[in-house]
């Protein structure tokens, strides 16, 4: 993935200077964006820089034993962590509420999620965080996207929603996940940033680079089994990915990215 556009950090670093909107606490910011857009990287550049913490959506997934109770309960999909719904929000909010409130010498766990095991890191495993940060910067994909209307949930728009959610109640729980908790939590940062991929086709390559960085490979040496398995595993979020980038979504900042992640114009 490379290091954070300086720019772009920058302008986390401006947003982090104007507070929060409550006028007590640090500020509560989201950077959003399409699969290895980079939102990660820069939310981990500003917290250092700035003084304040990171923390990923997908820290927060929920366990793999929640998820199987999903699946049986309301759709098989829901065992793939995530689309909306497959997050543990109550415990997000917790943390931000543990984080702002801290005292100096407060320590915070940090939870942390293995993809490899698909599940939750054991509590011993988790990152720990002294005092109150300045700032609480959270990367999160969907975090903002505006929810569907039922007609446009009626046609798949990939294989995996034609074949393995053909009478669409999979995609409208996760809409229902969009338009309730996803969009009340949402509603409670103060600011959301979203870096705008060009176009979705390059979501793969993206996603792709990353994995071969997990790899510490090339990403041309990336087995073709490996990126046919990430081709599937992005329909999970095509559908809400592409209404983003349609503009379908509640950001205070929206940067412009090119096809290697580069900002264009950028908001003073």
């Amino acid at each position: 993935m490379g290091r954070a556009d300086p720019r772009l950090v920058d302008l986390i670093g401006r947003l982090i200077a104007t507070g929060s909107r409550a006028g007590v606490g640090p500020p509560v910011i989201a950077i959003v964006g399409a699969q290895g857009s980079g939102k990660t990287t820069l939310a981990r550049a500003a917290a250092e820089k700035f003084g304040g913490v990171q923390i990923s959506i997908d820290d927060v997934y929920l366990t793999r034993a929640r998820r199987e109770a999903m699946a049986e309960e309301v759709h098989p999909l829901f065992l793939t962590r995530g689309p909306p719904g497959t997050h543990d929000l109550r415990m997000l909010g917790r943390l931000i509420k543990a984080l702002g409130t801290a005292r100096p010498d407060d320590k915070t766990l940090l939870p942390d999620f293995d993809k490899r095991g698909d599940d939750r890191r054991p509590i011993r495993e988790w990152r720990v965080f002294e005092g109150r940060p300045r700032a609480i910067l959270i990367d999160a994909w969907c975090l903002g996207a505006l929810p569907e209307d039922e007609d446009g949930l009626a046609e798949p728009v990939n294989a995996l929603e034609r074949d393995r959610d053909p009478d669409g109640a999979w995609r409208r729980a996760v809409n229902g996940f969009v338009a309730g908790s996803y969009a009340d939590f949402a509603a409670r940062f103060d600011a959301i940033v979203f870096l705008k991929a060009p176009d979705f086709d390059v979501v793969l390559d993206w996603r792709s680079q990353q994995e071969a960085d997990l790899l510490k490979i090339p990403a041309s040496r990336l087995p073709q089994a490996e990126r046919r398995r990430l081709a599937e595993f992005i329909q999970y979020f095509e559908r809400i990915t592409r209404r983003m980038l349609d503009g379908r979504v509640i950001a205070h900042t929206v940067v412009p990215l090119d096809r290697d992640r580069r900002p264009g114009s950028i908001p003073e």
